[in-house]
């Protein structure tokens, strides 16, 4: 020890200063009576022992409230410590400092303050207090007792510490003593420094002494159960082998080989970590079971479905865009829409693959790419797509084809009438006879995990008490979700990301919402007529010739037969009647031939009376010369578009407008608000103000047995009304569609392509659209739209002027823009709409 060391040795003393240096201290706190060493080697400590040194040697040890805190303030300190004496010092080479202290009292801090660069603290002193002496003693007997029973416990302290708190007579300090010595924590040691009464310290040491006896107790149970457990498995693996001879005694070997069998079959499947553990737990069910009884049975049957399911059996996609876009092409007409976003899947999965292997990183001109910078689950995930449309217009079919486009299996599953949730996640194996949901049997019977799933007619999925499928598909029909979906029977999750889902519905309106919106829809629209003229000729007719035993041109049926087939003889948007009449009219070819003896048999439009009776279907088309009160507007329904004819009669009566032709209430409400267009701009429009209140309106619609709805008819219900009440005749040659406002605006309509073509084909040559329909005919082939005249109406008075022989110049009209003369609007050639 060097001189300065010695210098600083002296005998102890009790006085305490009003203000004490504050040395701080982590993790640990000493009470009254202890002498202790303490290490010191923060600079606020140091020099707080250099400024006790310097004055009375009297230093102040706080304990921390938070250890890791390098350079504490007075927050981070507690409010009560230990006055200390500081009986040795000395300072290592490092420039710590060690020092031995005695602690003489409680103190309670009033301020700390900083000083010299360390802390400073007001201090008072914090009398003891004894209490009864009875209960004193009473107290230490009882603590002293619980700490032998600690140590007997199995509590570890030094032999020299355990017998010197044992020694203790001192009843203030025994409960000291032990908090120190005993490995509580700071809070709880902390607060029996601030607990003045020794009676209050020793009731507190006893409830932490009674907890470490608990914690002993437990820690002494664990060990012994750790133990009983390893004993039991060691004693189950000696029963196990004992078994499995006897099972070979009774049962030959028959039993044991069908255990094994599964065993090598299931580590051949390279099951998932979440699925492997159950597995293996029904095996060793399943190896402990006479194999003739019931409960083996059960579970054999669920160990077939387990090894049977393609958990890492995949098919490679076909990324050829090229080989892809004819595969779609060949197997079907159209439907354009969807096989761009087939052909999208695949550019998008190409590059996806290139970007997770190409170790160079570099994808040509998409621009560079880190080798993994996608993951793999991402690459394989596949979209969730919903068809929707009428029937028969290829939804299931071109389900297939994508498939085959893709190179990848494919699995239909029916969902029409589907009442029990059961169908979809399977029944739990607690049922006698329970099996897993058609999701799960669907991919065992494709045989891949990526397949082409087609979940068919999905909006006609119903309710009952066995729980609702469409809830059911929530999970499996999510991205998010369906990497684990878990059927009831397997109990087990499989990962559902890599099927490419295609859904099917007619109406998706029926379809509940949190289930429409996990899915992508592509909308198919009815078939035009020669959309349906091409799938016969490619498709319907050489299909038909070979189920019905004939060869190529042993039947020529000629293009005019087919269009009138197709016009007269069906009404559909799809193509499944079209192929039965085919297949009537080919069978009846056949019969002539044989009966006839002809070798060769051509079917025109005129030969088809003939072999399929009187047409069906008549076709509207354009009234023969302009009339008063009759305008023709247009209508769209799944089967197609047509023209339909509104007749407006004024008669003498009271004001009244009557409607027939069952007409819904939207077209109800379009036809009084063209009423009361035509009123408010009755002078305008050259018509007397008293017809209104004189004659009733009668307004029809035919035909009468055909229901009527939609707020389309607007423009012609107010041309034919304001015709028939200005009695100016309506041009024949013009249809019109769109829905009014009463202030006269035309506002946008629906199903643009087949009101068009359903005039076309009524021989209209001018037609009437809202304004801001005009970007729908991009979606009408250009040589349809040939020889037709279109009309953009942003008003009523812009459709009127149109339609009305002679304009509305001829009935008086007042122009709606005084400032500047009223101009027909440009019209728009057919070739540039």
């Amino acid at each position: 020890m060097s001189d300065k060391s010695d210098k600083s040795e002296k005998s102890s003393n009790t006085h305490l200063p009003n203000t004490l240096p504050v040395c701080p201290v982590r993790g640990s706190v000493i009470y009254p009576g202890m002498v202790m060493p303490i290490d010191a080697g923060r600079p606020v400590s140091i020099k707080a022992i250099d400024a006790a040194l310097a004055q009375e040697r009297v230093i102040l040890i706080v304990s921390q409230r938070d250890k890791d805190v390098e350079e504490p303030t007075g927050d981070d300190l507690y409010d009560i410590g230990t006055a200390c004496n500081v009986l040795r010092m000395r300072k290592n080479s490092d420039g710590s400092v060690q020092m031995l202290v005695q602690a003489f009292a409680r103190v309670r801090v009033s301020r700390y303050f900083k000083e010299a660069g360390h802390l400073s603290a007001d201090v008072t002193l914090i009398e003891e207090v004894e209490g009864k002496a009875t209960e004193l003693k009473a107290l230490f007997r009882e603590v002293k007792g619980r700490f032998e029973n600690l140590l007997k416990e199995g509590k570890y302290l030094s032999p020299e510490v355990a017998q010197f708190v044992i020694n203790l007579e001192d009843p203030t300090q025994l409960a000291d003593y032990i908090a120190f010595h005993l490995d509580f924590k700071l809070e709880d040691k902390q607060r029996i420094l601030e607990t003045a009464s020794a009676i209050e310290r020793l009731k507190r040491v006893a409830v932490l002494l009674d907890a470490e006896l608990d914690l002993l107790e437990t820690q002494r149970r664990i060990q012994q159960q750790v133990k009983d457990e390893v004993d039991k498995n060691q004693r189950e693996f000696y029963l196990r082998e004992q078994m499995k001879a006897i099972q070979r005694e009774l049962n030959g070997e028959d039993g044991e080989l069908e255990v094994e069998e599964f065993r090598e079959k299931v580590a051949a499947l390279k099951l998932p970590e979440n699925v492997l553990p159950e597995v293996e737990r029904e095996l060793n069910r399943f190896a402990r079971m006479h194999p003739d009884s019931a409960e083996a049975s059960v579970v054999r049957t669920y160990l077939d479905w387990i090894v049977g399911l393609p958990w890492n059996t995949r098919t490679e996609d076909q990324i050829n865009l090229k080989q892809a876009k004819a595969i779609l092409e060949e197997d079907h007409y159209g439907l354009d829409k969807v096989k761009d976003r087939v052909l999208e899947y695949l550019a998008v999965r190409k590059l996806k693959l290139e970007r997770l292997t190409n170790p160079s990183g570099k994808t040509g001109d998409v621009g560079q790419a880190k080798q993994g910078e996608i993951a793999a689950e991402e690459v394989a995930k596949g979209p969730i797509l919903l068809f929707v449309g009428p029937p028969g217009v290829g939804k299931t079919s071109i389900a297939k084809g994508i498939a085959k486009s893709l190179g990848r299996k494919y699995h239909r599953i029916s969902l029409g009438g589907a009442r029990d949730e059961s169908d979809i996640r399977g029944h739990r194996r607690t049922y006698i006879g329970a099996l897993p949901g058609r999701v799960i049997q669907g991919l065992r019977q494709a045989g891949s995990k990526n397949p082409v799933f087609l979940l068919d007619e999905v909006d006609k999925l119903g309710a009952s008490y066995q729980g609702d499928p469409a809830a059911a598909l929530l999970e499996l029909l999510d991205p998010a979700q369906n990497k684990e979906f878990t059927d009831h029977y397997l109990g087990v999750p499989f990962d559902m990301s890599e099927v490419l889902f295609i859904c099917t519905a007619n109406f998706a309106e029926n379809i509940p919402g949190p289930l429409m919106d996990r899915m992508e829809m592509l909308e198919f629209t009815s078939y035009i007529e020669q959309e349906k003229l091409e799938i016969a000729k490619r498709y319907l007719l050489p299909r038909q010739l070979g189920e019905n035993g004939l060869r190529d041109k042993q039947v020529i049926v000629t293009e005019a037969a087919l269009t009138r087939l197709i016009t007269h003889y069906t009404r559909e948007a799809g193509v499944r009647n079209l192929e039965r009449e085919i297949g009537t009219l080919l069978r009846k070819a056949a019969r002539v031939i044989l009966e006839d003896g002809k070798k060769r048999i051509r079917i025109t439009d005129a030969d088809l009376e003939r072999y399929l009776g009187p047409a069906r279907f008549m076709p509207e088309s354009e009234a023969r010369e302009p009339q008063v009160g009759v305008a023709t507007g247009m209508f769209y329904t799944p089967v197609g578009g047509d023209i339909m004819f509104i007749e407006t009669s004024v008669m003498p009566g009271k004001g009244q407008l009557i409607l027939t032709g069952q007409l819904g209430e939207v077209m109800k409400e379009s036809a009084r608000a063209a009423l009361s267009y035509a009123k408010k701009n009755a002078v305008r429009l050259g018509i007397p103000l008293e017809k209104f209140d004189n004659s009733d309106v009668h307004i029809h619609v035919p035909a009468g047995a055909v229901p009527k709805e939609g707020p389309s008819a607007g423009i012609a219900l107010t041309t034919s009304l304001v015709s028939a009440l200005a009695e100016t005749p309506v041009r024949n040659d013009v249809s019109m569609t769109g829905e009014i406002t009463l202030t006269g605006r035309v506002l946008a309509i629906g199903g643009v392509k087949e009101k068009v073509l359903g005039a076309r084909r009524a021989g209209i040559r001018e037609v009437i659209l809202p304004k801001q329909n005009q970007p729908d005919l991009s979606d009408i082939p250009a040589y349809l739209r040939h020889n037709l005249r279109f009309h953009f109406a942003e008003n009523l008075d812009q459709a009127l002027n149109w339609v009305l022989v002679g304009g509305t110049k001829g009935m008086g009209a007042k122009p709606t823009e005084p400032v500047r003369k009223p101009r027909r609007p440009k019209v728009q050639p057919a070739a540039r709409a």
